[in-house]
């Protein structure tokens, strides 16, 4: 890897986003897990077996819940008392024992990336880039609304600078790559076209502040008509509003309630590859069989990195849709009006949420007005109940005979669990379900 030096331009490598785009012209799929420990000895271990994998992989940092809210006494006092951390301490260990940890496992040929949650991450993107890592991932809506209390303003000012900080690392021969969390907002039980406004917002933020190798994310929902559609339709966004950018699109294995049962779990990660495949996507950030129960280990992981890896070799892809969709029309009309409240989509973005131009159904942040509402329809696909003031008036109808119980929300968060394991019971042929040994 290029070693940055501050202050000392050097030839620029190809980054993250390049490595996963030179494998998409390849046919290939890149499977990612989400995995951090807080022991280096074991982030290594972790990290040289998902290279190893059977697949093209790319390597993750997941850090620790602490670094992301900014507790580093937390931290210390943990590594102190030799306590357990759900992932990476960054910022807390000393920059040569990362070093160390990445040193012939990162390379040009397996890129890695830090993934956090933090709403204020100036002190996570500080070290970033004094160790030269070059990607990760969040977003000023997508890391502040689900995960706290935060004012979304500060949210937005902390992930303005941190974009613009970041960005700077061209000068010392990087590409810098940003992914949007945009597209996983609220894990379950946002509508699509919100997902596809979100993560396209928030692409345009980082490329205002001055990132051009962006991701854009995708999480799997319910229905996989709708969830090909609105990938279709993010894509589509994108060529036409990043036109300037080097951009590819990730989607995320479904983030809700998984199902309990080994082959339902397979096959619903199988559905993610698939969907990935059929929508011309990049790359793929798997989840486990353990996902419904506990933290997963490594082998766990690796197994559900070949699995993805397998059946997206099976897949293959379709024709985008020649006519607007529904989920274009609604995401095209939500991003539009947030782009028409201001010229700095900083204060856009602001003024959208306080507006109830965009809205998020269930989150309960005090800066979300929380007058949207959700639900299942008879086939499975996540539909507007209640839209508020979002722009949708003309394309969405809602009415009588949609209105949202404690009863109908509990059986749409788990509709996909039950579904899979359902099957699972009651299927005479299971999914391919691989063995994982434990570590």
């Amino acid at each position: 890897m290029t070693v940055l030096v501050p202050g000392r331009p050097t030839q620029a490598e190809p980054g993250f986003g390049a490595f996963v785009r030179a494998r998409a012209r390849a046919g290939a799929l890149v499977v990612q897990p989400r995995m951090g420990f807080g022991d280096p000895e074991r982030m290594r271990a972790g990290l040289a077996a998902t290279k190893a994998a059977r697949g093209h992989t790319a390597g993750t940092l997941t850090l620790d819940s602490y670094t992301r809210v900014g507790d580093l006494a937390a931290v210390e006092h943990a590594r102190r008392e030799d306590l357990p951390l759900n992932g990476y301490p960054i910022v807390s260990h000393p920059d040569a024992t990362t070093r160390a940890m990445l040193a012939g496992v990162r390379d040009a040929g397996f890129p890695v990336q830090v993934r956090h949650g933090s709403a204020l991450p100036q002190h996570i993107f500080r070290k970033l880039i004094a160790l030269g890592l070059d990607a990760t991932e969040g977003g000023p809506v997508s890391y502040c609304l689900p995960y706290g209390r935060t004012p979304l303003a500060e949210s937005i000012a902390a992930w303005r600078q941190c974009t613009e900080m970041f960005s700077r690392l061209r000068d010392q021969g990087a590409e810098p790559h940003l992914e949007t969390f945009g597209g996983c907002m609220m894990g379950q039980l946002c509508p699509p076209s919100q997902l596809v406004a979100l993560s396209v917002l928030e692409a345009l933020f980082f490329r205002a502040y001055g990132c051009r190798s962006i991701s854009v994310s995708y999480a799997q929902q319910t229905h996989a008509g709708q969830d090909t559609e609105a990938v279709f339709a993010l894509r589509r966004l994108c060529a036409e509003l990043l036109p300037d950018v080097d951009w590819h699109v990730v989607v995320y294995a479904y983030m809700g309630a998984y199902p309990v049962t080994e082959t339902g779990a397979y096959r619903l990660l199988g559905e993610a590859a698939e969907l990935a495949v059929r929508t011309g996507s990049e790359r793929l950030i798997v989840k486990t069989v353990a996902e419904s129960r506990r933290i997963p280990t490594v082998s766990e992981n690796v197994a559900a990195l070949e699995y993805a890896a397998r059946a997206a070799v099976a897949a293959r892809p379709v024709p985008a849709p020649d006519t607007d969709t529904q989920t274009y029309a609604e995401a095209r009309a939500l991003v539009e009006g947030v782009l028409n409240l201001h010229s700095d989509l900083a204060r856009a973005l602001l003024l959208a949420f306080e507006r109830g131009c965009l809205d998020i159904p269930y989150c309960v942040h005090p800066d979300n007005r929380g007058r949207t509402r959700s639900r299942l329809d008879a086939e499975g696909r996540l539909c507007w109940a209640q839209t508020g003031a979002l722009p949708l008036t003309r394309l969405v109808r809602t009415g009588r005979g949609r209105e949202v119980t404690a009863a109908g929300l509990l059986a749409d968060l788990s509709y996909l669990r039950s579904k899979y394991d359902r099957e699972a019971l009651y299927d005479h042929a299971p999914a391919e379900v691989p063995s994982a040994d434990p570590a």
